[in-house]
């Protein structure tokens, strides 16, 4: 079965919806789910095939219901990938499987962990955000003011923030470059160099234009999956877990990761003080190496980054033209 690595683009759920699939690196390496930001889609940045195919790594991503390729699914919750990523993992024939998850992605991924512990091998989660129910957290505080806006929006008004987001939708997908540029104010100087990396900008923009080709649908309902429950505990997370976050990240604040590494008992959480919510690209490889190693049931494993300096070369592992983006 894992011959259709190659070949396999599209997966029918149980209940007849198309996910859109794709697959990049060794065919018959090691399968890591890497589970795209918001809005974002199955070609968002990730290393380049040579990269992976050296290191025996499968990755595979899809695009969330209602962006890109899939099919949309309304009203579905953080905990409904499940479903979906069992779909995609039972066609290609693989039992067991890491999955790392980016920004909107981090909760899926931590989604997995909790609801499949017989197949996630260990999970990943970069800047993730924490349950908005999350007691004793100030789910708002260090947020920038559009996440605020944005996150409220969706809470108070769901109507309105569906009728203001699709014109927004409409503007992006002719203008995929406008999304950066507003986000561009409230990005840290680190932050703002990773995205002016031709490699990384193109992968980005190729990005947001696939993943709202087809409708606003995947934002939208990613948006409101992340401010309602999310359908699962993680503090019943029993697989390994890494919880990476940069310390001054403003659009998923640290805080949130913190919240989630003092319940999940096997967390390992790495905060990098100069880092803010674009650095997950750069140490994106180095995430990648921690999920696929061995490790007895029960022994911590750490996670080890590159040195700053050569973890900065984002160009030698990313490519505009062999990569598919955030």
């Amino acid at each position: 079965m894992r011959d259709l690595a190659s070949t396999l683009d599209h997966v029918r759920t149980a209940d007849g919806r198309r996910l859109r699939v794709e697959c990049s690196g060794d065919p018959r390496g090691r399968p890591v789910f890497l589970l795209h930001g918001t809005p974002g889609s199955r070609v968002g940045p990730r290393p380049r095939p040579m990269y992976l195919y050296q290191r025996g790594v499968l990755l595979i991503s899809y695009d969330r219901p209602g962006y890109g390729g899939s099919d949309r699914k309304p009203g579905r919750r953080v905990v409904d990938v499940v479903q979906d990523v069992t779909a995609v993992a039972d066609a290609l024939g693989m039992d067991r499987f890491a999955v790392v998850g980016r920004s909107g992605g981090a909760p899926h991924a931590l989604a997995c962990a909790a609801r499949l512990p017989h197949r996630v091998t260990r999970a990943a989660a970069l800047v993730t955000l924490a349950p908005r129910d999350a007691e004793g957290l100030d789910w708002f505080a260090g947020m920038a003011p559009s996440n605020i806006d944005e996150y409220s929006t969706a809470l108070a008004d769901p109507e309105g923030f569906e009728a203001r987001l699709i014109p927004r939708t409409d503007s992006i997908r002719s203008d995929p470059a406008r999304l950066l540029e507003e986000l561009r104010a409230e990005m840290t100087d680190d932050d703002r160099k990773i995205i002016s990396d031709n490699g990384v900008r193109s992968m980005l923009l190729r990005n947001y234009c696939e993943a709202l080709r087809s409708s606003p649908y995947g934002w939208i309902d990613d948006s409101f999956a992340l401010t309602e429950p999310w359908g699962f505990d993680p503090t019943c997370i029993q697989v390994p877990v890494l919880l990476w976050h940069g310390a001054r990240d403003a659009f998923s604040p640290v805080a949130h990761s913190s919240w989630l590494a003092e319940r999940i008992p096997r967390a390992t959480s790495v905060i990098e003080p100069s880092a803010a919510h674009f650095g997950a690209l750069r140490v994106l490889p180095d995430v990648l190496r921690w999920s696929l190693i061995d490790a007895s049931p029960g022994e911590a494993v750490p996670f080890e980054a590159l040195p700053f300096q050569e973890a900065q070369a984002t160009g030698s592992r990313y490519t505009a033209s062999g990569s598919r983006s955030r």
